[in-house]
């Protein structure tokens, strides 16, 4: 049986520095939801993967030297402009690839950043994922490895098709580190194929690319009879200090390369994906709960979470 506190031990607890930090971080919840001008509703905001990572995102988009806006010059980034001009080379590549069927879905759970993409038909091929290029890339794409291992920016690249037919739902990628390239390899070449970011579109044309900070709320869609092929990368936000230029590195090698999945199997497999294939399975009884009742849902998971709130402030 859960003991209420009385009224001294709630004061005390609300003006603790566990409080403190609580509010803190809800400080950084609300900037990362009122960002943009297109916003999740607020109770999915509190529990998105971004809402976690508010603090270190703030201090990204603080000192960004590029604008904080949805689509970046792609001037500012004059060292990709070898895959542009390779585009041709990419392609064909890109497409053998295809032909053959190593452009997929992950096998297992072990794609945590992308997981909720497989059932919209969307597939990829990982190039090299915040670490060493994969065997697998090396063996199977050498041209386009070579391009993108000659640009020390690019800290994770892949092909990625999005079937005719098909869209990705409105999300906002977690990590703000890095911002997202496009470089356009196969597309209908209309407006029919595009990205919307925070409401401002972009429509995917062959040979062409684009820059955008996936942290912003976006969605895209395929509404032409085409598949879309792209070259898809992360490259490193520039920043205005050596010392978090430094501490960007270690995170991305440390945090986000716990993410690494593999194309074939035998492949390296991060932690964080390892430990995914197991939560995906304790989860799914909650999964069960969403389909029927979203409220129900929401209300268990804030229940959790006020449950935690207890045991960090008024438990020894």
């Amino acid at each position: 049986m859960i003991e209420l506190p009385d009224s001294a031990a709630l004061a005390d607890a609300l003006w603790s520095w566990k409080a403190a930090f609580v509010y803190g971080y809800f400080a950084w919840a609300l900037y990362v939801h009122s960002r943009g001008r297109v916003r999740h509703k607020f109770h999915r905001q509190l529990t998105d993967h971004s809402t976690f990572v508010a603090p270190y995102n703030a201090i990204m988009y603080g000192f960004s030297s590029v604008p904080n806006a949805p689509f970046v010059d792609m001037a500012r980034f004059p060292e990709l402009a070898p895959l542009q001009e390779n585009w041709r080379a990419i392609r064909a590549e890109a497409l053998k690839l295809f032909d053959e069927g190593h452009i997929r879905a992950a096998a297992s759970y072990n794609d945590l950043g992308f997981n909720s993409f497989f059932r919209r038909g969307w597939k990829r091929f990982y190039l090299k994922w915040y670490d060493a290029p994969l065997p697998s890339a090396m063996a199977l794409c050498p041209r386009t490895v070579a391009l993108v291992q000659s640009i020390p920016t690019i800290n994770g690249a892949m092909f990625a098709m999005l079937p005719a037919g098909s869209d990705l739902g409105r999300h906002r990628d977690p990590f703000a580190g890095s911002l997202r390239y496009h470089l356009g390899l196969v597309t209908p070449n209309s407006d029919a194929c595009r990205i919307v970011v925070d409401g401002e579109a972009y429509s995917w044309r062959d040979g062409e690319a684009v820059m955008f900070d996936e942290t912003f709320i976006h969605w895209a869609e395929n509404r032409g009879d085409v598949d879309r092929l792209i070259l898809f990368a992360d490259v490193e936000r520039p920043l205005r200090s050596r010392f978090l230029n430094r501490l960007n590195h270690w995170v991305e090698k440390t945090i986000v390369r716990a993410t690494q999945t593999e194309n074939v199997p035998g492949e390296r497999v991060g932690a964080l994906n390892r430990l995914f294939g197991v939560a995906y399975y304790v989860r799914l009884p909650l999964k069960w709960v969403k389909a029927r009742n979203k409220y129900v849902y929401y209300a268990l998971k804030f229940l959790t979470l006020g449950l935690i709130a207890y045991a960090v402030f008024f438990t020894h």
